[in-house]
């Protein structure tokens, strides 16, 4: 059912803003009428935010270092005693992304208002996820937000240090592959045309992979633009394969079965599921509700669906640690002896978080010693290309050679 953000009037003229679930505007302004309220406008959250168009939506991003430092600053002003709004206009003239500023602004004035929050915080859920946004509103219906916002900026923090250590491990072989290929290609264009016009005025039978590799070097030079057309048309075709359903559960499954990179995989969705889980309901949040959300923020769809079907589950009655069981794939039995260790003691919350900071330092030691693995793979990989090249190119030579 779509959400919407409505802004109403009470019998007396008194203005209320604020969001809820309903079928259409027919409905919304039914269910308000029986709250003694008149509809004055309504905007579905979830078409506003669809209708962005990508690009603009790349453009605008807040990145996760922003947020981090608008959580940790909204937190210490709020305990500081500052009201909302001052904290929100001041936060806002701080931020140097002007999207982002706008939208703190806009909050600012829906909270003036009369809306919550966390009301206000809906209508820009490509900024706030939904997993902040549910923690915000228990803060404020327990009066602990000073808090709830302690614990989202832990969570933002743990979660980038995380996604920092994930990113810095890809990116040593990313680099020595992109160098392997742009030198190949340099070599194709540059080095192979003056060693193919030699071979020429020998005027000998060139063995089949000195062949290959001149005709790849002919295509490079002469039909540079089809090479162009066809990466464009790769790259384009691959992004609209993940973005469709059954191509993103495809990727994701390889991603999990590769070898290096599904230790990888499994320990930072199990640190990262666990911690956010141990976050929700340490806030009060039900445990079918903090599944729920977690689903919603997983990356990986075969988690995100896990997820679903255990919060169908433990809705029916069943414990956590059980409708967690027929995934074992891809959560480790640690994740699911360790649930049923909290559900039995009550201390489900506490055992989660120190579950999370197992998973966080294994996911550390793992990527701290992924360059070491990779590189020799790397380098046998480089071996392999530079020698096939070398005997490609040369092995016409030493046949002549021989042959004197």
């Amino acid at each position: 059912m779509p959400k919407y953000f409505y802004t109403a009037k009470s019998l007396k003229g008194e203005s209320k803003s604020g969001t809820l679930e309903a079928k259409g505007k027919y409905q919304l302004a039914k269910t308000l009428r029986n709250q003694g309220l008149i509809l004055i406008e309504a905007k579905s959250i979830s078409t506003a935010s669809q209708k962005k168009k990508w690009w603009e939506a790349f453009l605008n991003r807040v990145s996760l270092e922003e947020k981090m430092f608008f959580t940790r600053n909204l937190q210490v002003m709020i305990g500081a005693g500052l009201s909302l709004p001052r904290t929100l206009d001041s936060l806002a003239n701080q931020s140097k992304n002007k999207n982002f500023k706008k939208n703190l602004l806009d909050i600012k004035e829906k909270i003036t208002k009369g809306t919550s929050f966390s009301d206000a915080l809906a209508c820009y859920p490509e900024i706030f996820s939904e997993l902040f946004r549910n923690m915000i509103k228990v803060g404020e219906e327990a009066g602990t937000l000073e808090q709830v916002l302690k614990t989202l900026t832990l969570q933002m923090e743990r979660q980038h240090k995380l996604s920092s250590k994930v990113k810095g491990a890809m990116l040593y072989p990313a680099v020595i592959i992109t160098a392997m290929l742009g030198i190949g290609v340099l070599m194709l264009v540059m080095v192979v045309p003056k060693i193919s016009k030699i071979l020429e005025d020998l005027n000998i039978e060139l063995p089949m992979t000195t062949q290959f590799i001149i005709g790849l070097t002919d295509f490079l030079i002469t039909k540079w633009y089809l090479v162009i057309l066809i990466l464009v048309f790769f790259l384009f075709s691959f992004w609209q394969f993940i973005k469709n359903k059954k191509g993103k559960e495809i990727i994701d499954a390889i991603f999990l079965r590769l070898p290096f990179i599904s230790p990888i995989i499994k320990k930072t969705n199990s640190a990262f599921t666990v911690r956010t889980l141990s976050s929700l309901i340490a806030s009060g949040i039900p445990i079918v509700r903090s599944l729920e959300i977690v689903s919603e923020t997983m990356g990986n769809v075969h988690y995100k669906n896990a997820l679903k079907q255990a919060a169908e589950k433990v809705k029916k009655g069943e414990k956590l640690s059980e409708a967690l069981k027929p995934y074992e794939d891809i959560y480790p039995l640690t994740v699911i002896q360790m649930i049923a260790v909290g559900e039995e003691t009550g201390e489900t919350s506490g055992i989660l978080a120190k579950l999370a900071d197992f998973f966080e330092e294994e996911v550390n030691r793992i990527t701290d010693n992924f360059s070491s693995v990779i590189e020799p793979i790397l380098m046998i990989v480089v071996g392999i290309a530079v020698g096939f090249f070398a005997v490609s190119m040369l092995q016409p030579m030493y046949s002549i050679l021989g042959g004197i």
